[in-house]
């Protein structure tokens, strides 16, 4: 699976997404392109795209959204408040480019 996520300006990108996830990528297979895997075989992609850019949302999944707001934080990647439906927690963050990065913690039930 690889999520796409289209950008106006690569360095402000690239930079953003190494603050989130921590380390620079793991393929930039062609200019303007740039991929980390996040799990085996989840990846997300940042492609300068104008056209495009900002209109996308890519959903990760986290054992403990709590933790993953905690992270942000200390990485400088500002994440919105926590919805709590029940059955799943999500919080988001917005990239440069107004791409959308939803977390999703699901919430066992009883």
């Amino acid at each position: 699976m690889v999520g796409v996520l289209p950008v106006t300006d690569h360095e402000t990108a690239v930079k953003w997404y190494q603050k989130w996830i921590g380390r620079g990528p793991d393929v930039e297979p062609m200019e303007g392109v740039a991929e980390w895997e996040l799990a085996k075989n989840a990846w997300i992609q940042v492609s300068v795209d104008p056209d495009s850019a900002g209109r996308t949302t890519v959903v990760v999944g986290v054992e403990d959204i709590e933790a993953q707001r905690s992270a942000c934080a200390a990485a400088g990647v500002d994440m919105g408040a926590v919805n709590d439906y029940g059955f799943v927690k999500t919080a988001e963050a917005v990239d440069p480019a107004g791409n959308k990065i939803m977390f999703v913690q699901e919430v066992p039930q009883g």
